[in-house]
């Protein structure tokens, strides 16, 4: 049935609600700007970085001398127990074991024993301290082998001495140090060494110039040089063939290599490491001489440092070779290529 209004029934309206009072906004809150955190604290500073890094660094380096301080250190220190009364003849012996040499032991033992400051312990030690300290402070540094190029390095050494994984871990480093590395494949002789390198460049991120295998060493490198400047690289790194010292044609590609960066860049300042086994002692020496002075070396890699109870030969190679050591591998891992620090070896042998 439809539904009418009658008249004068309109519903009535609603009473008005009376509206919320109105509160006033909260005052807003301040919030204390975010300081950065940092493993070393908020107080973070370049000079605190880089000491954290050697601090890293010494460690590692007592890690990886364990044998050599339990070996050769061990003996000395034995030898040093006995104070004033120390048999220097056994001294000299333990040195010479030790691979420091004979010449280089013999002398050593007479300044030592002319030292009245020091007891016998102090000056032996301080004379080997002068040793790797005197050819200059601080770490390698790559520099431009000429104006507008990037600085050069041949790696050289004899097969086995683990030259190419040397090469592959100053790669990582100096990307890491913020440089633009190539690498410049001209190991063509030995086979699979293109693609070992070709590994290492992957995996620290670097650039390779690489020819088939058998190719011109000296074609490579100048490819490679060429590529370096054009991209603005700040360092170019050549892996070149393992070879013996006695093979005369060997050295003598090392040479061609030398005169195609000095006719590509005259005057260039061409830095040559030599990669030598720790475990190879005085023999691992006299390769290292025939290399000086066939190509004239500015560096010396020591690997392989932590497998050998002998860490004599860093003085050997300082004082005899006269070429710095640049280097110490003391692992196998990427970052156990280290810088060499002269007084943390010594302490990591004594102490």
């Amino acid at each position: 049935m439809p539904f009418f209004r009658r008249p004068g029934a309109e519903p009535k309206p609603e009473p008005a609600q009376p509206e919320p009072a109105q509160s006033e906004p909260a005052p807003a809150q301040v919030q204390p700007p975010v300081q950065p955190q940092y493993a070393w604290g908020a107080d973070w500073s370049a000079e605190k970085a880089d000491a954290a890094r050697r601090e890293a660094e010494r460690e590692q380096l007592e890690q990886g001398l364990e044998k050599s301080r339990t070996g050769f250190g061990a003996r000395l220190r034995t030898a040093f127990g006995r104070g004033e009364t120390a048999d220097w003849d056994e001294i000299e012996e333990i040195l010479i074991t030790g691979d420091v040499g004979a010449a280089l032991s013999m002398s050593i033992v007479e300044k030592a024993r002319k030292r009245r400051d020091l007891d016998p312990e102090a000056a032996v030690r301080a004379e080997l301290e002068a040793i790797v300290s005197g050819r200059g402070a601080g770490p390698w540094v790559p520099q431009p082998a000429a104006p507008g190029a990037p600085a050069i390095l041949l790696v050289v050494g004899v097969n086995g001495t683990g030259k190419t994984t040397t090469i592959g871990k100053l790669a990582a480093r100096e990307k890491a140090e913020g440089r633009r590395v190539i690498l410049a494949a001209a190991d063509t002789f030995r086979a699979a060494a293109i693609e070992q390198l070709r590994i290492w460049a992957e995996r620290s991120g670097t650039e390779l110039v690489a020819h088939k295998q058998d190719a011109d060493p000296a074609a490579v490198v100048y490819d490679a040089l060429d590529a370096a400047i054009a991209r603005g690289a700040d360092l170019l790194i050549a892996d070149t063939a393992g070879r013996l010292h006695t093979k005369a044609n060997l050295m003598d590609e090392l040479s061609k290599i030398r005169r195609m960066i000095d006719k590509r860049l005259p005057g260039a300042k061409v830095e040559t490491f030599f990669v030598l086994d720790a475990t190879t002692g005085q023999n691992g020496l006299a390769q290292a001489k025939a290399f000086h002075a066939a190509v004239g070396l500015t560096g010396v890699v020591l690997t392989k440092l932590d497998s050998t109870a002998k860490g004599g030969i860093v003085f050997a190679i300082e004082r005899d070779l006269g070429v710095p050591v640049r280097f110490v591998g003391v692992g196998e891992r990427v970052e156990d290529l280290l810088p060499f620090d002269p007084q943390a070896f010594v302490a990591a042998l004594f102490d």
